[in-house]
């Protein structure tokens, strides 16, 4: 029980982080506790003898606070439509001339989110404040404090408007995207892919038991320290058989666990729910949904609907960096326990692999195009200066000559 509560808790952490709604969502209760603390030092003696004491600070006439809290309301919830609209516009045209999969990493952008966070903050701001104001002669009981800091956080929002137009007009340009799935994608390289060779599996010999899927959808990967902890505890070892980022159908092998004793089936119950299926390509979570991002984003821009090689070949040199990072950084497949015992193996895609996946059928789309014949041979040709051991070589080799045959033909 205890370790479903904890899969359905990495899932819905994962889903909820990544959406559109969350920094909004905790900025809009920061701002609710703001206004608590405002109110606070308003009402307070201290807050009461700045009131008496400023002129200027002094609000008597609760008419003149309401009227002035509803305007700045009504003002910037008109803000936070048109705000929104153009977020939604941006998407949609992402998802119609790019590819749907980089929404995420749109929808996942910390300062557009911060941005509609401050405008709904202020919203909350301003109608709870609203609700505090009393016909009280005496205008130390109305909360002008909090309203001066209404009009400030007002003005913060017009300044942040102004901003927030210019940086939507700029994510919405296709280097701007390429870009965004390429830093994702190589700072995601950089965390895990930093290993010189890959370990291998020295359990292969024991017993085991399979554990199968229980329905169909994506395998997004596990909870290491679960397992780790379920291995180190029971003397046992796991083999994934399938890379994360696998569409599984239901009864379909996942893993191998192998021990010298027989396992309880209670403890095979833990394992399996300690994996994780669900849809959605996160970059934060595996490389190699970047990688084929960039290849899908690439493919799009050559469909006869958008015919964009331009792009293409951003998508291309993007590409190419993480291709010459990956060449001869590896994966840690095999995963060490706290007593240093090796104790899980998860498979992970080869550099020819990834290769092939998003080069070649970028090549297969534009193969005629000029401009992306002279980006591949371009790509091809560093690519192999980087593979200083010539472990590609012969790939390369392939590839190159694929490209002299068609940059040979004639086309009149």
């Amino acid at each position: 029980m205890k370790l479903n509560l904890s899969k359905h808790f990495r899932i819905y952490y994962n889903k909820i982080t990544g959406s559109i709604a969350f920094y909004p969502a905790l900025l809009a209760i920061s701002f609710l506790l703001l206004t608590w603390v405002m109110l606070v030092i308003d009402f307070s003696e201290w807050g009461k003898t700045i009131k008496s004491n400023t002129s200027w600070l002094s609000l008597k006439d609760a008419t003149t606070a309401r009227s002035i809290i509803s305007t700045i309301a009504g003002a910037v919830i008109s803000l936070t439509v048109f705000s929104f609209s153009m977020v939604m516009i941006v998407l949609n045209q992402a998802a119609s001339q790019m590819t749907n999969r980089v929404l995420s990493s749109m929808i996942g952008n910390r300062f557009q989110q911060t941005v509609l966070g401050f405008y709904i903050g202020t919203i909350v701001y301003a109608l709870f404040l609203l609700s505090t104001i009393r016909d009280i002669s005496s205008g130390v009981y109305i909360p002008a404090l909090s309203i001066y800091m209404l009009i400030l956080l007002t003005v913060i929002d017009i300044f942040l408007f102004i901003y927030f137009l210019d940086y939507v007009t700029q994510s919405v340009k296709y280097e701007t995207v390429i870009t965004r799935v390429q830093v994702k994608t190589m700072r995601k390289l950089q965390e895990e892919y930093n290993q010189d060779s890959q370990l291998t599996v020295t359990w292969s010999e024991l017993p085991f038991v399979q554990i199968k899927t229980i329905h169909s959808n994506y395998f997004q990967g596990f909870s290491e320290k679960t397992l780790l902890d379920i291995c180190s505890k029971e003397n046992l070892y796991i083999s994934f058989l399938h890379q994360k980022g696998s569409f599984l159908l239901k009864d379909i092998p996942l893993l191998n666990v192998y021990s010298k004793n027989p396992v309880k089936p209670s403890i095979l119950l833990d394992i399996a729910a300690a994996n994780d299926f669900y849809n959605g390509q996160p970059i934060d979570l595996n490389a190699d949904y970047g990688f084929k991002q960039l290849a899908e984003i690439a493919i799009k821009a050559l469909s006869p609907g958008i015919n964009d090689p331009g792009t293409a070949v951003l998508a291309l040199h993007s590409l190419a960096d993480l291709l010459a990072y990956r060449l001869y950084n590896n994966y840690q497949n095999i995963k060490i326990d706290a007593n240093g015992d090796a104790r899980i193996y998860i498979p992970n895609s080869s550099f020819i692999e990834l290769f092939n996946y998003c080069i070649y059928p970028i090549w297969k789309y534009g193969k005629k195009d000029p401009y992306i014949q002279s980006a591949i041979k371009e790509i091809v040709r560093q690519l192999r200066i980087v593979d200083f051991k010539n472990s590609q070589a012969k790939d390369f080799s392939d590839l190159s000559e694929l490209i002299n045959i068609e940059t040979n033909k004639k086309f009149w």
